[in-house]
């Protein structure tokens, strides 16, 4: 396999840490447009668009943090974000989405957006990217549903924890051997802590 077919994806800038990339886009709001921009910004955070944006991240199932910020008295903006996965997937699932949608919205009071129905997107956006000059994540190696199992495991074995049932277990003879064992007694200092 030649390195060509290896990948049919262009390499895209950013840092990785473990399964966890970084994504952050630098751009000039056009003259006039910051106001519409946070009103914009701020309708995507209120009543069912926060609603119809939960339910589409958490279909996507990538995103770790987003952030969009204003700034150089209200002349640039940023948006900046960590994710699973590849830069271009990250991009085509979100496109599809209500995400899509919104991203349309915000970047249409950035300079030069060509939308994001646009064949040329992706390139618009690599050329207003600044990869980290370091990027640091505090779980690498866990995607977002790896963490999202996580809790619901950790959820699921605290209610076993309060049930009388579970109680009573711990008090039956029979049950000695196990909850003498190192790793038992891990997982109730865990629970505990």
């Amino acid at each position: 396999m030649t390195e060509a077919t290896q990948s049919a994806q262009p390499e895209r800038p950013g840092m990785a840490d473990g399964v966890c990339s970084e994504f952050t886009v630098f751009t000039k709001i056009k003259a006039g447009h910051a106001d519409a921009l946070r009103k914009d910004l701020d309708d995507i955070e209120s009543g069912s668009s926060r609603e119809e944006n939960r339910a589409a991240l958490n279909e996507i199932g990538t995103l770790h943090d987003a952030r969009h910020v204003i700034f150089d008295d209200d002349t640039r903006f940023m948006f900046a974000s960590v994710f699973d996965g590849s830069w271009d997937t990250y991009i085509d699932d979100f496109a599809k989405t209500v995400v899509g949608a919104n991203f349309e919205k915000i970047f249409s009071h950035s300079e030069g957006f060509p939308g994001i129905a646009d064949p040329n997107v992706k390139d618009w956006f690599v050329a207003h990217q600044a990869p980290a000059g370091l990027f640091v994540s505090s779980y690498p190696d866990l995607t977002v549903q790896q963490i999202w199992k996580d809790q619901r495991v950790n959820e699921a074995f605290q209610a076993v924890l309060d049930t009388p049932e579970f109680r009573a277990a711990l008090d039956d003879p029979a049950n000695a051997a196990l909850l003498a064992t190192r790793a038992f007694q891990k997982l109730l200092d865990e629970a505990a802590g």
